[in-house]
C-alpha cells in the first residue's frame, strides 16, 4: 500500500456499542483518521477505549441518529470542509472486487480512490460503497452505479440543502431527495463493505425501532413520504420498502467538472496496492490469477 488516506473527515457515530463495534477496528488497522460521534453520558466510555482524540461529544443524549447525523452534517460544514464521510459503527472490513473476486483491501486507500472519483464530477451529491452482501456476481458488472441507494459508508456533499429527516430509512429518503432535486449519487462496487445486519449487534441510535412491527412502520412511513415512488413488499422474509423500478426513473448522467479530462488518467492508477497471498489456493483458476499478479 503507499498510504492513501482519506482527505475528507470520516465520522462515526456510535451509541451503546463502546466495546463491540466494528468500524474503528479496521479503521485504527490501516491507520485512517477517524472521530467517534457519541453522546454525552457515554463520553467517558469511548474515551477510555478509543483516545479522547478520537471522540467527539454531542451537545445532548438521546436526540436519535437523525439529530446525530444532521449534526455531523453541521459540523464538517463549519470546519470548512467539502464533504465528510459518515460510516456506521458496524462495519467490519473494506474489501476490493478485484477480477471478480473478493479479497481484503487498505480502507484509506478505497475511500481515497472513491473521493478522487467523485471530486472530477460537479453534480454528484452522496457517494459510498455497496455492501458485500448486495454485489453483483457478473464478471462484467460495472464498477460503480450512478443513481441509486448509498447506505452506511457514506460520503455526503456538505453543501446540499437537504437534511436527513425520518425515522426509518434516513439513508433512502435522503437519496431519493437528492435525486428528485437533480443531483446524482454513486454506488461502488470496485470497493465494497462487509457489515453486520442490523440488529445483530447490541446497542445503537436505532436499536428499538426494529422491534414489533418496526419494519412495516419503516417500509410504510417512507412510502407515505414518496407515494407513487416507494411501495411496500415483502423480501428477506420481512416488510421491506421497493422502490418503483428500481431507482431507474433517476437518470441524471454524471458531469466532469470543466478541465477534467479521463483519457488523461491513464494508465489506471492501482493506489500503490499489491496482491498479497495469506493462505493456501486450493482452485487453480485464482492460483493462476494471484501467480500472474504478483510476477
Amino acid at each position: 500500500m503507499n498510504g492513501s488516506t482519506p482527505r475528507y473527515p470520516v465520522y462515526v457515530p456510535s451509541k451503546g456499542r463502546a466495546e463491540v463495534c466494528l468500524t474503528p477496528a479496521f479503521l485504527v488497522r490501516d491507520g485512517v483518521p477517524f472521530t467517534m460521534v457519541v453522546e454525552p453520558q457515554e463520553s467517558d466510555i469511548y474515551a477510555v477505549k478509543f483516545g479522547p482524540e478520537r471522540v467527539l461529544v454531542l451537545p445532548q443524549n438521546d436526540q436519535g441518529l437523525i439529530f446525530v447525523r444532521n449534526w455531523i452534517k453541521d459540523h464538517a460544514t463549519v470546519a470548512g470542509h467539502v464533504r465528510h464521510w459518515q460510516l456506521d459503527d458496524n462495519i467490519g472490513w473494506i474489501g476490493r472486487r478485484w477480477k471478480a473476486r473478493r479479497v481484503p483491501c487498505d480502507a484509506g486507500v478505497a475511500l481515497a480512490a472513491v473521493e478522487n472519483f467523485v471530486d472530477r464530477y460537479e453534480n454528484v451529491a452522496v457517494a459510498g460503497l455497496n455492501y458485500e452482501m448486495f454485489l453483483p456476481t457478473s464478471r462484467d458488472a460495472p464498477p460503480f452505479q450512478v443513481n441509486c441507494h448509498v447506505y452506511s459508508c457514506s460520503l455526503i456533499l456538505n453543501s446540499l440543502p437537504n437534511r436527513w429527516r425520518t425515522l426509518y430509512n434516513d439513508d433512502t429518503d435522503f437519496c431519493l431527495q437528492v435525486l428528485s432535486d437533480g443531483w446524482c449519487t454513486v454506488l461502488f462496487n470496485v470497493f465494497y463493505c462487509w457489515k453486520k445486519w442490523t440488529m445483530q449487534i447490541k446497542g445503537g441510535n436505532t436499536d428499538a425501532l426494529y422491534q414489533g412491527d418496526g419494519r412495516l412502520k419503516m417500509a410504510r412511513s417512507l412510502e407515505r413520504l414518496w407515494p407513487g415512488v416507494v411501495t411496500t413488499k415483502r423480501r428477506f422474509q420481512r416488510p421491506q420498502h421497493v422502490i418503483k423500478n428500481a431507482w431507474k426513473r433517476f437518470d441524471t448522467p454524471l458531469r466532469l467538472k470543466p478541465g477534467i479530462d479521463l483519457a488523461a488518467l491513464q494508465p489506471v492508477d492501482e493506489y500503490g496496492m499489491t496482491l498479497k497471498q495469506l493462505k493456501p489456493i486450493k482452485s487453480p483458476e485464482l492460483r493462476a490469477l494471484v501467480e500472474g499478479a504478483i510476477s
